[in-house]
């Protein structure tokens, strides 16, 4: 019988793939799978208004028909210092105390790159100024923001940024020496924790998990390619998340993890509320946020704050389409009983 040699190169690659499957595995299993504990929200009120709902309607059935518990609201500088040293709380004034008189936790994101596109949320007044002079006013706003709100017994978390490390929205890119400035000015400030966030798909998490006493990733599943011109599905399994956090935990430490973003809303190339509800359903719908929803009880955290609320609320009210938003109730409720 004839003998078949491999050659040692393929021989070499074939070794090299084993253990790479061996590391990976290995990694999975140092991280397992967590039954989800825990559903809370990102809500934003400008983003509701672009649906035509009265954004404080939204959030009172986000609170007492949805049954949040945790909630991530944004301190947005171009909202709260339109003009500069005239500071204006009085909107997230009644988002915070609204949640106090329910019990609920409260991530309170601080900074100039927050949630909802553009990211980027700076009043146009500092517009000319030097970086430096721009630093120096940021820091002065998340001053007063944290002086504010630091004897609030619903927070929980700031948030400094998000996505500080990720070249993403219209932002000039935070650099690590801003954001260590940052850090250090709030912990002068206040001793709570502080979240740090990444992209669950476009970062590695290493470096933002040393900056972070609680660490917050993003988990989206269908996006818009504008290089490809159409919709994809990431090909991850959910232990790649898994084998991240380990990973980081190797950088950082063994600190809190959760995902800060689970998609529940459209991804397209438009803006959600610009286009018919045939093209929102087409990278997210009822089916798909099921999936989503098994998709990360399988990732290893068992914290996730939704993302798409103000969507299912206008499709909900004002489309007779309540899907979403039931399936968010059911996920939300489980976990509460849960606990």
């Amino acid at each position: 019988m004839a003998v078949i040699k491999k050659h040692p190169i393929l021989a070499g690659i074939g070794i090299g793939a084993l253990l790479l499957v061996t590391i990976f595995l290995v990694l999975i299993s140092l991280t397992p799978a967590k039954t989800p504990k825990t559903y809370g929200v990102t809500f934003s009120p400008f983003y509701a208004e672009r649906f035509n709902v009265h954004w404080k309607d939204a959030y009172i059935a986000i609170l007492d028909d949805l049954g949040v518990k945790h909630i991530r609201l944004s301190a947005y500088w171009n909202e709260v210092e339109k003009t500069e040293r005239v500071f204006n709380f009085s909107d997230l004034d009644w988002q915070i105390q609204e949640a106090e008189k329910r019990n609920v936790d409260i991530v309170l994101a601080i900074g100039k790159k927050l949630p909802r596109w553009p990211e980027c949320h700076i009043p146009e007044w500092i517009e000319g100024l030097t970086p430096e002079e721009q630093h120096e006013k940021l820091l002065r706003y998340i001053s007063e923001t944290i002086l504010r709100y630091r004897d609030s017994p619903a927070i929980t978390l700031w948030q400094i940024e998000n996505e500080p490390l990720l070249p993403f929205g219209e932002c000039v890119h935070i650099s690590e020496q801003e954001l260590e400035n940052e850090l250090a000015f709030v912990r002068a400030l206040d001793s709570r924790p502080i979240l740090i966030t990444a992209s669950g798909e476009l970062s590695f998490w290493t470096k933002e998990i040393k900056y972070a006493d609680v660490f917050g990733s993003t988990l989206y599943r269908i996006v818009w390619n504008d290089s490809l011109k159409r919709h994809i599905t990431y090909p991850l399994p959910s232990s790649f998340y898994r084998a991240k956090q380990t990973i980081a935990r190797l950088f950082g430490g063994n600190k809190p993890m959760l995902v800060i973003e689970l998609q529940g809303e459209s991804w397209n190339k438009k803006m959600t509320y610009e286009l018919p509800i045939e093209e929102q359903y087409i990278s997210m719908n009822p089916e798909r946020f099921q999936g989503v929803l098994s998709y990360a009880s399988r990732t290893g955290f068992d914290t996730f704050y939704l993302w798409g609320v103000e969507w299912w609320y206008w499709l909900k009210v004002t489309q007779d389409k309540p899907e979403m938003w039931d399936i968010a109730k059911e996920a939300i409720y489980n976990a509460n009983i849960e606990k």
